[in-house]
């Protein structure tokens, strides 16, 4: 996500909606270890449309969200959330959070050493921060699929990453850099079925690497139906990182 959350791709909260609703019903696992209580202070990175925001404050929490996206921002917004447009690399709070969540958002941003350092000042001391991204060897057939019909239809892939995927060691790294200890993060392997299919998935979550790819609009629809073909089931190959850590 260069220095913002979400500028590796495009979103529309609609789509989203429509499309993406098994990315939050898949967190929940991470928001369980979050374990939200009455009355902290919580802060929710990369919230998207709040649908897990939402949750954290009906656990009687005072939350929260931030997300690059308009849409989104709009969207938690209409759900009633305090909910901040931002990037999380230039996080800036005079308040302190007694925790942070983060779900399928962390391996959007690339410049990944500012957003952890970001992350930890936005804490009090003692405070966690819990969560789950895309690990190692996330979607890595499907983006091949992908990759493969672009050039196969002339169009030469965006030659810079759209994702930080890293190992558990990679990612421990990074954060206890900044301060974070007690790091527990796990890969998890996650075969995911996509309910609209994949070409709901290439349309909603690839909208931004075919934007960068020059795909025009008129032909997306027929791209997302030859990568299907090629992938031949709609089952994505996810595999995420969930994690905790705390701030001494």
């Amino acid at each position: 996500m260069t220095t913002d959350i979400l500028s590796t791709s495009s979103w529309d909260a609609a789509d989203y909606a429509r499309v993406g609703g098994f990315v939050p019903a898949l967190g929940a696992a991470a928001l369980n270890l979050l374990a939200p209580q009455p009355g902290e202070h919580i802060l929710d990175v990369g919230c998207g449309d709040g649908t897990l925001t939402l949750r954290i404050k009906e656990a009687g929490a005072d939350v929260v969200g931030i997300d690059n996206s308009l849409s989104m921002i709009a969207a938690a917004k209409a759900k009633g959330l305090d909910a901040r447009l931002m990037d999380v690399a230039d996080l800036r709070f005079s308040e302190a959070f007694d925790a942070a969540f983060s779900n399928a958002t962390l391996h959007w941003v690339l410049d990944k050493e500012r957003a952890a350092r970001a992350i930890w000042f936005a804490l009090k001391p003692g405070a966690r921060f819990v969560g789950e991204m895309g690990g190692a060897g996330n979607l890595a057939a499907l983006r091949r699929d992908l990759d493969d019909e672009l050039v196969a239809r002339g169009f030469g892939p965006p030659t810079y990453a759209a994702n930080w995927y890293p190992t558990v060691a990679e990612f421990t790294e990074l954060y206890e850099s900044v301060g974070f200890r007690d790091v527990d993060a796990e890969l998890i392997d996650r075969p995911t079925p996509l309910d609209h299919g994949v070409e709901g998935w290439v349309l909603a979550f690839r909208k931004g690497w075919l934007d960068r790819a020059g795909v025009p609009e008129d032909q997306r629809p027929a791209i997302a139906a030859a990568v299907a073909e090629r992938h031949g089931s709609n089952i994505a190959d996810y595999v995420r990182l969930r994690f905790t850590m705390r701030k001494p």
